[in-house]
């Protein structure tokens, strides 16, 4: 008798403590997914309580109907007429950073899908010039660098296509691009159709909570899936009339705790060689230490490039000043294209809580964590900064920006 009791209250025991564990995940997950616990509960029950794979399967299939929806709602609109988009932005040949209005007739990037055939090239692009090109401008090289903050699904869609937006308005060389996910891209993918795409490796969250400047960050430790369709990553667009690619190579951090990586594509602009690079660098004030060692290889790659070359790199660094000092600072024959341009207060903050209200918090906080570093060709033709600009500074119609970071637009003379 004394047995059976105490065998029932191991078992009670037992329970109360696998109870206690899935009302925490349950928790936990609604509280990552911004879902409830029963929404939470169906998805850890159908993926045998495996936290990471819940989550993997409710943001797939968020992320999709994010999409879906905008397609069903596309699809009402069986005229196919483009619609004239008013963006405010700055202009690009305007070095002042004045505000100027641009009514511009924008292609709707929406209005149908590109077709492609076997062997036979997509037509030249649903994004097409809405600023006359010069023969000296035409042989600038151009481009945009922005985290679009794929992780934040409010108003997702909308602000996809306010992206698109702005590649119609600059017609960029290059776009280089953090914080995707695989439904964003495939967004862009079937209206960007002039551009080809270099993308890094995907990551996939497995929950850990963190804080960076008083910002709960969710997605705070990572695992590498090549070739999935899940998690976020980075890519770099190329624009397949201007600029060929010739290789590309993803370059990991090895000490990193959310496995972010180098994205290197070696490219042709105009018969000069050129290095593009991109990093999305550790996040979060508390990975400083990381984020320098990131910061010294992405230094490295970028002087052990060919002397020939011109090397670019352009993402969102999280950086701050401190580090770039701590590290012994810029390599010999390295330049921050912000510092090179004078410094204008313009375009400083690509970070802006003051200016951007996406991220709803309870302070300021004003960062320049989107940088650009030069490292001009040693022998040949150089290459020398033009000009920059913030992009993304107006918001949608939906009431929010298109990402919490500014982009940034920049111009190279060659």
């Amino acid at each position: 008798m004394s047995n059976t009791v105490m065998s029932d209250n191991h078992t009670d025991q037992q329970m109360s403590a696998l109870e206690e564990t899935r009302t925490s995940l349950c928790d936990q997950f609604a509280y990552v997914s911004g879902s409830d616990s029963a929404v939470a509960q169906c998805y850890l029950a159908e993926n045998e309580w495996d936290m990471e794979r819940a989550l993997n399967s409710f943001f797939e299939a968020h992320m999709d109907s994010v999409f879906d929806v905008e397609e069903a709602e596309e699809n009402k609109d069986v005229s196919g007429n483009n619609k004239r988009k008013e963006v405010h932005s700055s202009d690009p040949a305007d070095s002042s950073g004045t505000k100027k209005k641009f009514k511009v007739d924008c292609i709707d990037l929406t209005a149908e899908e590109p077709s492609c055939s076997s062997g036979v090239n997509p037509p030249e692009s649903k994004i097409e010039s809405a600023v006359p090109e010069s023969n000296a401008e035409d042989r600038k090289l151009s481009f945009i660098s922005w985290n679009v903050d794929g992780l934040d699904t409010l108003s997702l869609a909308e602000r996809a296509r306010g992206l698109c937006s702005y590649l119609v308005l600059y017609t960029p060389d290059v776009v280089f691009l953090q914080e995707l996910i695989p439904s964003y891209i495939q967004y862009l993918k079937k209206r960007a159709v002039s551009y080809m795409f270099v993308e890094g490796e995907r990551m996939t969250s497995v929950l850990r909570q963190g804080s960076c400047v008083g910002v709960i960050y969710r997605f705070m430790k990572f695992c590498v899936i090549k070739g999935s369709d899940d998690g976020y990553f980075t890519a770099i667009m190329l624009k397949k009339s201007r600029v060929k690619l010739l290789e590309s190579e993803i370059i990991g951090y090895p000490t990193t705790q959310m496995l972010r990586n180098l994205l290197v594509a070696q490219v042709n602009f105009s018969g000069q060689k050129l290095y593009l690079m991109t990093s999305h660098l550790e996040s979060c004030k508390n990975q400083s230490e990381e984020r320098m060692k990131q910061l010294r290889v992405v230094f490295q790659k970028m002087t052990e490039a060919p002397e020939d070359a011109t090397v670019i790199f352009a993402g969102d660094t999280n950086l701050r000043d401190s580090e770039v000092v701590k590290v012994g600072g810029l390599p010999p024959g390295v330049c921050d294209v912000w510092e090179q341009l004078g410094k204008q207060e313009h375009c400083r903050y690509t970070w802006d809580t003051k200016a951007n209200s996406n991220k709803t918090v309870p302070y300021i906080c004003r960062c320049r964590f989107d940088r650009i570093f030069l490292r001009s060709a040693k022998t040949g033709p150089r290459v020398t900064p033009d000009h920059m600009v913030l992009v993304g500074m107006e918001k949608l119609d939906c009431g929010r920006y298109t990402s919490d970071h500014w982009g940034i637009y920049c111009t190279f003379k060659t």
